[in-house]
């Protein structure tokens, strides 16, 4: 469950709430609205890294959807499990 403090309790439930943001995101609301977030600069990192590693990963498979539809286009496709596995086989011997 989301860590949930108001603005005011940034001054009075200050460690509680710091202990809390070393591993969670706490969100802090101002009138009863969501406000801002609060995290420890580890954890903010981490998250960016996740965020980057997941943005790197959409972009290869992409170009890697992109390339099969050129392919396809050309007509550079195998129809079929058993020609798929004997040409994987033939490709295979062939590179060692």
């Amino acid at each position: 469950m989301a860590a949930i403090y108001s603005s005011a309790a940034l001054k009075t439930r200050q460690r509680e709430i710091k202990d809390i943001a070393r591993k969670n995101v706490v969100h802090i609301t101002e009138n009863g609205n969501a406000a801002f977030v609060f995290m420890s600069e580890d954890l903010f990192e981490e998250r960016l890294r996740e965020a980057a590693e997941e943005a790197a990963l959409s972009e290869r498979m992409r170009a890697c959807i992109r390339a099969s539809d050129d392919c396809f286009d050309r007509g550079d496709y195998i129809e079929g499990t058993d020609a798929f596995l004997k040409t994987l086989d033939e490709r295979m011997a062939a590179h060692g």
